[in-house]
């Protein structure tokens, strides 16, 4: 599961913000100048108002928000003259299913969860895009078909099978601290969400013990829970973070929210210094400061057998009404130009085949990640809980916080997950993996 947009609180669920143009200024100007200016001003307004508006859904706020707008939106705005409505909301999946409900969906949306999109493909509430979007632009695995239509693709991706370290750290310290929890930074808390570092845990524990054949069987919901495999990454994460030999760190890790963990790096003592996170928290204040870098994951988790295999995730574009206006902003945010707008900062990365690895200012880290995410030789399998359908998507997260506080009960976490698996009316993805399987 992917984190939500960072940023201040947002609307509750099911309220939409509206961004409104004020018609008119009040203009202070001497009697002999208002013959002049009141014809201008009225013409102006009458534009304003004509102009043709398409509203857009995502995650994204704060930092993030701003430079979707800078970077992607205005342009668009400026060269077609039409006008994006934008709603971030750390609560997006809510806000969208009480719009979709109430009959007042966006336009356009962006989700983090290809199986969610699935969801609303299958109900009929999505329209196809493969003709808006250019062909080859997106492998299968970030653009995947659905009963022979195409229904999303990425605007921003991200790296998931990576461990974030303090600059400097030495392969004996960090083959040290690996074996012991109190050094692994880890907080579940997430609002609405909570729960998905956990998952993304498994995921990548699953994917680089046991490859990404056994992991897409998982994710495609052909794989029981109660496997032996997928057993296996659970408790290998357990050991890892100590869900049995410590309360105290089991406490911190659920008191904590995600974006907060981080900030234990920073801390004198240091409280720990490894976080298994995507590549999106590097550009956070603590990891900044510190000068992170990374490891792949393979290389810490204990039993790793792949190599050059990678969990990932990306902000998904869908198209929920089919307007002109709607269409011309699908057609903008796959185009070349709107996807290196990400590449171009460390705001994110875009896997669009044209879009090549930003050589400016970013660090030599944001490049070699996105080197990763754009490898032909590389295996790419999108985030698990992300791609399977919202009701187990959500009763896995909300199962790792569980497994947190008893981790004696597993057994009957992974029976239950495998008896929502069984429902027979739940939509489940036909691949998450580039290739390799």
């Amino acid at each position: 599961m992917s984190a939500p947009g960072s940023g201040p609180a947002t609307a509750a669920p099911g309220a939409r913000r509206r961004l409104f143009r004020h018609p008119a200024r009040v203009l202070t100007v001497v009697a002999s100048c208002l013959a002049v200016l009141v014809p201008a001003v009225v013409v102006g307004v009458h534009a304003i108002r004509q102009e043709p508006t398409v509203t857009l859904l995502a995650n994204w706020t704060g930092q993030d928000a701003r430079h979707f707008r800078d970077a992607v939106i205005a342009p668009f705005e400026h060269k077609q003259h039409i006008h994006v409505d934008y709603q971030g909301s750390s609560a997006e999946s809510q806000v969208l299913s009480a719009d979709v409900e109430a009959g007042t969906p966006p336009d356009v949306v962006v989700l983090t969860g290809p199986g969610e999109l699935a969801d609303y493909a299958g109900r009929g509430q999505l329209f196809p895009v493969e003709d808006l979007v250019p062909e080859g632009a997106f492998s299968t695995s970030w653009a995947t078909p659905l009963n022979g239509h195409v229904y999303w693709f990425p605007l921003k991706a991200d790296v998931k099978s990576i461990v974030w370290y303090p600059g400097g750290t030495t392969d004996r310290q960090l083959d040290e601290a690996r074996g012991r929890p109190d050094q692994w930074c880890l907080g579940m808390g997430s609002g609405a969400t909570s729960g998905w570092p956990g998952t993304d845990w498994i995921e990548d524990i699953l994917l680089q013990q046991s490859g990404p054949r056994i992991y897409q069987r998982w994710a495609r919901g052909l794989l029981p829970w109660q496997s032996k495999e997928v057993e296996r990454a659970w408790r290998t994460w357990g050991d890892l973070v100590g869900a049995e030999g410590s309360r105290d760190l089991v406490a911190r890790a659920l008191k904590t929210e995600y974006q907060d963990v981080s900030q234990l790096v920073t801390q004198r003592p240091r409280q720990c210094m490894l976080e298994h996170q995507a590549s999106f928290v590097r550009t956070y204040r603590p990891w900044k400061d510190a000068h992170g870098s990374y490891r792949p994951s393979y290389r810490l988790i204990p039993g790793a057998s792949a190599r050059n295999t990678w969990e990932v995730s990306g902000d998904l574009v869908a198209l929920l009404h089919d307007t002109p206006e709607a269409r011309q902003l699908i057609r903008h945010l796959a185009s070349a130009d709107a996807q290196q707008a990400w590449n171009a900062t460390e705001s994110g990365f875009s896997v669009d085949a044209r879009a090549q690895p930003a050589a400016g200012p970013t660090g030599s880290w944001h490049r070699s990640l996105a080197g990763t995410l754009l490898g032909r030789k590389a295996v790419h399998c999108f985030d698990a809980s992300d791609a399977m359908p919202p009701a187990v998507r959500d009763a896995f997260a909300q199962a790792t916080i569980d497994f947190l506080a008893d981790p004696h009960d597993l057994d009957g976490l992974l029976k239950n997950l495998d008896s929502l698996r069984s429902d027979e009316e739940l939509t489940w993805l036909p691949s998450v993996c580039d290739h390799g399987t």
